[in-house]
């Protein structure tokens, strides 16, 4: 309760911002091509989606490491990136209820929500959404595997907390920022496929089409991360054993 509380208080701060942000646009009433429902939309719905695509706050696998019980994980007869995975996915379907739908629907009792105008989207937005959990899921884990050599994740984890609020799409929308810019988080850096691409889908930003190369490129992401995933705990287990882990 307390998280939905905060996240919807922060819907407010950051709606009314947005709302600025249109009004001096001038004559337009579009900012990045965004009209202001569809900007009320992108802050209450990313603010329901923070505690679904868990964006910050998981650290349990370094932990694990630190302390050393992550050696009870590699004794089980599954990966521990599947069994983080599973859990993971477990944790973001509660959330969906429990962490997702009061900050929603508070905006939309205060606000003027977009409400997409094609059947289609809602199913396709529920994929984008699974997608994004899975890349964030992958960023996460590697994070916490850096543990294996480092130890102490504080730094890196400050380095995260900042980039993934500025470029994962939730402090603003990632359009906000030269052209040049966007293709070059969406082709070098998974962090658009967490939040960016799943509202994108949702305000109706484009077409079918590039709803469908949002999937695609979420997609690409997801499986790339989690074959990184899987080579990082190998290679982490084969320096356990050589230490005498």
């Amino acid at each position: 309760m307390a998280a939905c509380v905060t996240n919807s208080v922060f819907g407010f701060l950051r709606g009314f911002v947005f709302l600025a942000t249109v009004a001096g646009a001038g004559a337009s009433g579009t900012a990045a091509g965004y009209t202001s429902e569809q900007l009320l939309t992108f802050c209450w719905v990313t603010q329901g989606l923070i505690g679904v695509v868990a964006l910050w706050g998981w650290n349990e696998l370094g932990e694990r490491i630190r302390t050393g019980a992550v050696v009870a994980d590699l004794l089980r007869p599954i990966s521990p990136v599947t069994s983080y995975l599973a859990v993971d996915l477990g944790r973001a379907g509660v959330a969906l209820i429990t962490r997702f739908v009061v900050p929603v629907a508070v905006g939309a009792l205060f606000f003027d929500l977009y409400v997409p105008h094609r059947p289609a989207t809602y199913p396709i937005f529920a994929v984008s959404v699974l997608l994004g959990v899975i890349v964030c899921f992958g960023c996460r884990f590697l994070l916490n595997a850096t543990g294996y050599w480092l130890l102490d994740l504080r730094g890196i984890t400050v380095v995260w907390l900042v980039a993934s609020g500025l470029l994962a799409g939730l402090t603003f929308p990632l359009p906000f920022l030269p052209d040049w810019a966007v293709t070059a988080l969406w082709v070098l850096t998974p962090l658009p496929s967490i939040m960016q691409g799943p509202l994108d889908i949702l305000v109706e930003r484009g077409d079918a089409t590039r709803a469908g190369l949002t999937l695609a490129a979420q997609s690409l992401w997801a499986v790339v991360l989690l074959l990184i995933c899987g080579y990082v705990q190998r290679r982490a287990e084969r320096k356990l054993v050589i230490q005498g882990g």
